[in-house]
């Protein structure tokens, strides 16, 4: 599994698609994006788990990075990005490859450049 991660809008899709040729119809069959938000549902550390281990099957996992900048005032919005961080970090573990990407650049943070 690819996981690519960056701030939001910096072209993480844009520039998986480009790196491994995939269409539109290709990405949303392989791909997953937004994985942060799958986090918020998740109860207990083992149910993060096991949606680490789900996600590890596809060929691309896509998170934004939600943990630079000022931490939220609202403690649903912490638990959130918290969530978030965690399951970034286990996709991570999983990760073949882990890139993050910012203004569009690509910097390989594990494994081989695409």
């Amino acid at each position: 599994m690819i996981f690519v991660t960056g701030p939001l809008f910096a072209g993480k899709q844009e520039y998986i698609c480009r790196a491994l040729g995939l269409d539109r119809d290709d990405f949303e069959e392989h791909c997953v994006r937004d994985a942060e938000k799958l986090a918020y549902g998740a109860a207990s550390p083992e149910e993060m788990v096991i949606l680490a281990d789900q996600l590890a099957g596809k060929k691309v996992v896509i998170a934004s990075e939600t943990g630079c900048g000022v931490v939220p005032v609202d403690a649903e919005e912490r638990k959130k990005r918290e969530a978030a961080g965690r399951l970034s970090c286990l996709l991570a573990q999983r990760a073949d490859t882990v890139i993050r990407v910012c203004c569009g650049l690509p910097q390989v943070l594990k494994g081989n450049m695409l």
